[in-house]
């Protein structure tokens, strides 16, 4: 459940021992990265770091599948999920150079169907909203992950989601929101959100392998994704994000992305040539909204006091040095990329293990060595959150069994809760009967469902099990009105 329509774009953290000397050799790192790797029993990591304008190390260690030789590379292709972000922001910066948009237009000038609920919202959001997710909506995550929908139809169900918030009061983590922007920025230049970042950004950096979705098979040098199941590591199927998704769709290797954070942290140059402005570029870096420091957040951060979001980067103090960080979490993969400008330091860490923090470890690791900062065991540390982490979501399920009335049955036979439920927003979900048991189907998502108690289920198969499904019976007419799932209200509709 802990993964369910979940994402985790940054945290980290650690604890004291030995302090490191000197910035360490390429044979230091390779003992790093291999320890990491060994640790969270992730199949294989690829590696890119920049240190004072030169790539001192590039390297992939361990393997792309399990059962099979075939090695992770530098051109190892891996999806960058939330790390997506970053480079969408960056084209845009380069039409803010172009004077093409602005961080501050409506978004209405450049999408005019675009629309809020709420009316202050609505009447005033900018581009820059979209990108600093303070458009008072919560993450509604299910709009995008597995969903069948475009981008275009994503961004439109916003219209119908009510705020959280308010507006531009609190950072809330808004992936379609932010790939609206994209959209924005895309039809600023006359063309596709994947057109603008193969000709502004792929092609003028030299980066080979990237592409804004997944090609296909065959179609690039692609890792496996893999999932802990129990103590097993296994090989899952692949989420397959062919839909173009300015938030969340790029793919990239190693390689590509030490040439992308060259250009982060040379202020907009790539060998010379000028792709973006130091001005534009630097706004993309730049805080604009706090992001609140609890929970997991905390936890993971005992070394920080201040994070903010900025334009599709984490802007935040690490021990005294400003970084920006940002993550990418997608069904069996995990990316970080992590820029320490005052170091002139880079790093990208792309490996294929789902749910593993191994790249926040590994990354804050470099930190500390190139930054000759007191060494930390991050590995350990992170591992022990994780743990604590895992303990608090099973203890919250036993609060739910706890809550779980005996003895209780529905208020009618099974068949009459099969049929079509509907929400502006999410769309529409099928409830079936078959062989004596409920199966809910919604978009690519589907499960069987286990009676709870009266009129509540429970999903019981992945991704989504312990998903719980509460129908709205009427009483008198002896019918069901509606299904409350993902904290949305589905009416019946046949």
């Amino acid at each position: 459940m802990r993964t369910l329509f979940a994402a985790a774009p940054f945290l980290c953290l650690c604890l004291p021992s030995p302090i490191a000397a000197q910035p360490p050799s390429g044979n230091h790192v390779d003992v790093i990265v291999k320890e990491a790797l060994s640790h969270w029993r992730v199949p294989g990591v690829a590696v890119a770091i920049l240190h004072e304008d030169r790539l001192v190390y590039l390297k992939g260690i361990g393997v792309k599948e399990l059962g099979k030789s075939d090695p992770m590379t530098p051109e190892t292709v891996v999806p960058l999920a939330s790390c997506s972000k970053t480079l969408t922001a960056t084209v845009l910066a380069m039409l803010v150079d172009d004077g093409k948009l602005d961080w501050d237009d409506p978004v209405r000038k450049h999408l005019p169907w675009f629309k809020l609920a709420d009316p202050l919202a609505d009447a005033n959001v900018t581009l820059r909203d979209l990108l600093t997710h303070r458009t008072g909506l919560a993450p509604h995550n299910p709009l995008w992950y597995r969903s069948p929908l475009t981008m275009e139809e994503r961004v439109r169900r916003l219209a119908f989601l009510e705020p959280s918030h308010s507006f531009r009061s609190a950072f809330q983590y808004q992936a379609v929101a932010f790939g609206a922007a994209g959209l924005a920025g895309a039809r600023a230049a006359g063309t596709t959100w994947h057109d603008l970042m193969e000709r502004r950004l792929f092609t003028p950096l030299d980066m080979k392998t990237a592409s804004a979705v997944y090609l296909g098979a065959g179609k690039a040098d692609y890792a496996s994704p893999h999932k802990r199941l129990g103590e097993r590591i296994a090989v899952i199927d692949r989420y397959p994000l062919d839909q173009p998704d300015p938030a969340a769709s790029v793919h990239a290797s190693a390689r590509d992305l030490s040439r992308y954070l060259r250009l982060q942290l040379g202020g907009g140059l790539a060998q010379g040539r000028r792709l973006v402005s130091e001005r534009s570029l630097g706004e993309t870096h730049t805080p604009q909204i706090v992001i609140r420091k609890d929970g997991l957040v905390r936890a993971l951060n005992p070394d920080s006091h201040i994070l903010t979001y900025a334009l599709g980067w984490v802007a935040q103090d690490y021990r005294g040095r400003g970084i920006l960080i940002h993550g990418g979490m997608i069904a069996g993969f995990r990316v970080q990329l992590t820029l320490v400008p005052e170091a002139r330091l880079g790093i990208a860490v792309l490996s294929n293990l789902d749910a593993t923090w191994m790249n926040f470890a590994l990354s804050n690791t470099l930190i500390d060595r190139y930054c000759q900062l007191p060494a930390k065991d991050w590995n350990t540390y992170c591992q022990a959150v994780d743990k604590q982490d895992e303990r608090d979501d099973k203890q919250d399920w036993q609060r739910t069994l706890a809550s779980r009335r005996p003895n209780t049955k529905t208020s009618l036979p099974l068949a009459a809760y099969a049929g079509t439920y509907h929400d502006p927003a999410y769309g529409t979900c099928e409830i079936r009967l078959d062989k004596a048991q409920l199966r809910w189907k919604w978009g690519n998502v589907q499960s069987r469902l286990e009676h709870f108690h009266d009129d509540m289920f429970v999903a019981v198969d992945e991704p989504v099990d312990t998903l719980m499904f509460g129908f709205a019976v009427h009483a008198k007419e002896g019918s069901v009105e509606s299904l409350r799932v993902m904290d949305r209200v589905f009416r019946r509709r046949k």
